[in-house]
């Protein structure tokens, strides 16, 4: 075997084949809609990537969605589909029709399911068709009932069918009214022939200025509407981006009864054409823009409010109690943060629900000890409950994707993550309970870096939308350093046949990955991981064997080993026999490439520092010899090399040490950097050299080296 591209790439980054794989939960249900994210699941269905000149598995010839907004924050969405099935792929993709919704402040009615076929007959879908069922992931958690999905069962779609049917979802007395909010996307993928989409607002609420105002403080060329307003609140605003289609304006009734309704309509043509024009930032930005929540501290307040247990029920000498409980069955070398955010994470099990799914409303921490499970926010406002009243202030910390966050149009809908923080002497630590086989202290690379929105205003209220308690951003650095061991005992047969062990030792960022990955997955789909695993490494084998350490013994390394085997890994009536040390190479990024005129160079991201080290032992079958190459040895102040080789009788041994010692290289250093690289590539292309005597053809083949049953752990 030689090993293809990127031995164990993910000794720097996890391979995206295993992220995709499994590093991740599985996709949670969609949003209710009051959460505003406008993702409609027909939509959502059908949507893909159409290639160019390919007829799409399912074309949605219109997709029209009215949306009225009441003053008291109520709303009405009105969705009306209708789409042409052209494969079995497009019947597969609407067999089932599926919309999630939180029953105590939403309803969902399907008051038209209808099928035309090619011959002119036509189909209308029964109610019995129509299931209603507590969400996938609250079956076995009574607390949650109310986030359910309702579904329409399609029998007897085939290609060349019309399939039509309309959804309307109620939302009323929503646990943030009367505020409400709302993020739209047109399709821009060439599935949707026709999108029409109205929005119909209180005209008290949105009054225009005499003039479009620009908002300095959102990302992206917008039109922003707002009314008159204090300085410290700008009140309800409407933002269209430019990129947007036509809009038409209109304004009805008179009073409080007036009314602002807007009416956009894009066509496929022009909507895929207009993709092209979009940069980056605008293409991942939503198309317009409701909310009624544009003044950061305000809805900072309104969820610290809802998430806070200040006014729960549960005796404080209950949570005292129990609190002492945990901390005293956890024996030593923890703080008594770190004993009850292990208990919460590990203990209570997650409800894996898309954060705002109950409205951000909690359970009682009491309810939720006795019951053993919560969602992301429920475990949140546990662990910070059951923190003794002697130790620093805690927080609640809401994450929001992207750069400059503040400068985002206040709403919910952002949210991606709820995070517990608790300081701790002179340091900030985050927390997120529902990990569950997190560290204490670690969160994954992504957010680290990232500002977060705090609600830690416990006394007062903020002073602006700049008040520096309101935006921090999370430390970058881990509580522990990085280091990663990898140790390869292999034995090469006679008849070429490479088996290998392969034990992995690891702290830090890939850490994490691993333990969410070995967490999630059943036992006897670990092979299966493995084997994922042995791909990314390079090794074209077959995994025969897995083991891993305890995901939840998070104050030690988490640990892999697997063991591989692949037949004909060498062709020993080739002369002489060329193979690379069975090493990982160790994923050094790219030379920055050559910027545009006038575009200055970007510093080189070498990420999280990390100590990576590697070592293989090979036995060869008798007779054979070895020349190993020569080893290496480079530093510099960001990172340090070096590698030994050797051979000695039937044993070749190899080894690789990098050590990153800083985050960036300046882009000045450019050319040195690329010397560097230039180093340690060429010194992973070096290969043994192996050379072996046939055997006398009457002579009995010898006995293949027998494989290390277990090999020490670095």
């Amino acid at each position: 075997m030689k090993p293809s591209g990127r031995l164990l790439f993910f000794l720097r980054t996890l391979s995206p084949l295993l992220l995709i794989a499994f590093a991740t939960r599985a996709t949670p249900a969609q949003q209710p809609v009051q959460k505003t994210v406008e993702k409609p699941s027909e939509k959502k269905a059908a949507k893909a990537d159409a290639p160019e000149k390919t007829e799409n598995p399912a074309q949605i010839e219109l997709l029209e969605t009215r949306y009225p907004f009441e003053a008291n924050g109520d709303s009405r969405k009105e969705a009306h589909t209708r789409v042409h099935i052209n494969s079995e792929l497009g019947v597969r993709q609407f067999a089932r029709l599926n919309f999630d919704y939180n029953r105590s402040f939403q309803s969902i009615e399907i008051p038209l399911v209808h099928i035309t076929h090619p011959s002119g007959g036509t189909a209308d879908i029964l109610p019995s068709a129509i299931t209603d069922q507590p969400n996938p992931a609250v079956v076995n958690a009574p607390a949650y009932q109310d986030v359910r999905v309702k579904s329409v069962r399609i029998l007897g779609l085939a290609p060349g069918d019309n399939l039509e049917y309309r959804v309307i979802t109620t939302t009323t007395h929503h646990p943030l009214a009367p505020d409400f909010w709302l993020d739209h996307s047109f399709d821009r993928t060439g599935v949707v022939s026709q999108e029409i989409f109205e929005l119909d607002l209180p005209a008290a609420f949105f009054e225009e200025p005499t003039r479009p105002i620009s908002m300095p403080t959102c990302q992206g060329p917008v039109v922003v509407v707002q009314p008159c307003a204090p300085a410290s609140n700008k009140g309800p605003q409407i933002h269209i981006s430019s990129q947007t289609p036509e809009v038409s304006k209109e304004h009805t009734g008179d009073g409080e009864s007036a009314r602002l309704v807007y009416k956009w309509k894009l066509a496929t043509e022009s909507a895929v054409n207009s993709i092209s024009k979009l940069t980056s930032l605008e293409s991942s930005e939503p198309d317009v823009i409701v909310t009624t929540l544009s003044w950061w501290p305000r809805l900072a307040i309104k969820l610290k409010l809802l998430l806070s247990t200040h006014s729960d029920p549960s005796p404080r000498g209950e949570l005292d109690a129990k609190s002492a409980q945990i901390v005293s069955e956890h024996g030593t070398g923890e703080t008594p943060d770190e004993k009850l955010y292990r208990f919460v994470s590990q203990k209570i099990r997650t409800v894996d629900l898309p954060l705002g799914s109950t409205g951000f409303r909690v359970r009682s921490p009491l309810e939720v000890l006795s019951s053993g499970y919560g969602t992301a926010e429920d475990k949140a406002a546990l662990f910070l409950a059951l923190l003794p009243s002697i130790l620093p202030p805690r927080h609640f910390a809401l994450c929001i994707p992207g750069q400059s966050p503040e400068k985002q149009l206040p709403r919910p809908s952002l949210f991606t993550r709820i995070l517990a923080v608790v300081d701790e002497g002179n340091r900030r630590v985050y927390l997120d309970p529902a990990a569950e086989v997190a560290p204490f202290g670690v969160l994954p690379s992504s957010l680290r870096g990232t500002t977060v929105l705090m609600l830690n205003h416990s006394n007062r209220g903020f002073l602006s939308a700049k008040d520096p308690d309101l935006w921090r951003e999370i430390p970058l650095e881990l509580p522990f350093k990085s280091k990663q061991y990898v140790n390869i005992n292999a034995a090469l047969a006679e008849d070429g046949k490479l088996t290998a062990r392969v034990d992995y030792s690891m702290r830090g960022d890939n850490e994490l990955l691993l333990r969410v990955a070995f967490h999630e997955a059943p036992k006897e789909k670990w092979k299966d991981l493995a084997q994922l695993l042995s791909l990314s490494d390079g090794f074209r084998g077959q995994v025969t064997s897995v083991n891993a350490s305890d995901p939840y013994a998070t104050r030690e390394p988490f640990t892999v080993d697997y063991e591989i085997a692949q037949p004909k890994f060498v062709n020993w009536s080739k002369k002489p026999v060329r193979i690379p040390a069975l090493l990982p190479q160790l994923g050094l990024p790219d030379p920055p490439a050559k910027p545009a005129p006038g575009v200055a160079t970007s510093p080189i991201d070498l990420g999280t520092p990390l100590e990576v080290e590697t070592r293989m032992t090979l036995h060869l079958p008798p007779g054979t010899t070895t020349a190993p190459p020569t080893g290496t040895s480079v530093q510099r102040d960001y990172a340090t090399f070096a590698s030994q080789y050797s051979a000695k009788g039937l044993t070749v041994t190899a080894s690789r040490h990098i050590n990153f010692l800083l985050r960036q290289v300046p882009a000045e250093r450019a050319t040195d950097y690329n010397a560097f690289l230039r180093v340690v590539l060429t010194d992973e292309a070096q290969e043994f050299t192996l050379d072996r005597e046939a055997p006398p053809s009457n002579a009995k083949q010898a006995a293949s080296p027998t494989h290390p049953s277990s090999t020490p752990k670095p």
